[in-house]
């Protein structure tokens, strides 16, 4: 009797997860990634008419693909844990920006399902919470040339997956014949997230030693730049914090970097910037957005800082976080 109890409460469990998964319910405490596209429509010239979202885990990015044009919910890939999310505008922009989340479940496979605008304002799970502009939002890639930063506007092409597991999701973009000033590189760029936690982990490889390849946050005004370095030297982070977020409320962003691999700290007319030393070894940073909506979320930038000098002190005695 006893191994039947067992036996049917599995099932029960069982067939809960998969009525969850058919209604697209978001499962609690895990991560996940997220990249659907239109099917059953047409391109008209850079916008696709017609046609209804469908996830995949790969695609080659048409040429056709501009800003606004439709085809990719909410403009690209986006990941996120049960505290954050974040999407990267899968076009010549190239920006990462921040989904504020008022809940704990996950809401990916839900958002933009009905178009650009219901995000932008703030819904039973959050909402988009970051103007980024023309900035990198946070933790993008570009390219600093002559006090400006180049986006991804000449690329030959650009391929996007997904990867799902129980803790950690990943984006993985590839880049081929990105051009800028006199150079053509290939670039890889992989953006992890891993559940309970609120940053995001970053891996660029490029193909070529060039001078200039970056990243960064935007700036706003009033919103002075904080910046610390671990006790050993070895990692260290820049920061902003206040009311930096599209409603005017508080939000910390940060940018946890590897001294050795930074060549100089930049401000552009747009961007926080860490230029890289030209390598075409791997190199990691960790950025992050904490907004204080989150739920059981930071609220103050003393306790936005304390959470930074903890993952600095993890990152200075482990080198991970």
């Amino acid at each position: 009797m006893k191994t039947l109890k067992i036996v049917a409460a599995l099932f029960f469990v069982c067939q809960l997860t998969a009525n969850a998964q058919e209604k697209n319910v978001p499962v609690k405490g895990i991560a996940h990634a997220e990249l659907s596209i239109k099917e059953g429509g047409k391109w008209v010239e850079q916008k696709y008419e017609g046609g209804e979202f469908k996830s995949v885990t790969n695609l080659k990015v048409p040429k056709s693909q501009w800003d606004h044009s439709h085809f990719i919910r909410f403009e690209g890939p986006g990941w996120e844990s049960n505290k954050i999310a974040y999407r990267l505008y899968l076009d010549w922009r190239n920006v990462i920006d921040l989904f504020g989340k008022v809940t704990d479940s996950l809401v990916l496979p839900k958002v933009g399902q009905d178009g650009f605008e219901s995000y932008h304002h703030m819904s039973s799970w959050g909402m988009d919470i970051l103007n980024a502009g023309k900035s990198l939002g946070i933790g993008a890639v570009g390219r600093y040339v002559g006090n400006d930063v180049i986006h991804f506007k000449e690329v030959d092409s650009t391929s996007a997956k997904i990867e799902n597991g129980a803790k950690l999701s990943s984006v993985i973009v590839n880049y081929k014949g990105w051009k800028t000033a006199n150079d053509k590189i290939d670039l890889e760029s992989k953006l992890s997230i891993t559940a309970n936690e609120r940053y995001t982990k970053h891996t660029i490889i490029a193909s070529q030693k060039i001078e200039g390849i970056c990243t960064g946050m935007v700036k706003f005004p009033n919103i002075d730049l904080i910046k610390k370095v671990s006790a050993n030297k070895k990692w260290a982070y820049i920061a902003t914090y206040g009311k930096q977020s599209i409603i005017q409320d508080n939000l910390g962003m940060a940018i946890f970097y590897e001294v050795g691999t930074v060549k100089e700290e930049v401000e552009s007319q747009l961007d926080h910037l860490l230029v890289f030393i030209p390598t075409v070894a791997p190199v990691s940073f960790y950025f992050l957005g904490a907004w204080e909506q989150e739920k059981d979320g930071i609220k103050t930038k003393e306790e936005f800082l304390s959470y930074l000098d903890k993952k600095l002190k993890e990152l200075n005695n482990t080198n991970k976080i």
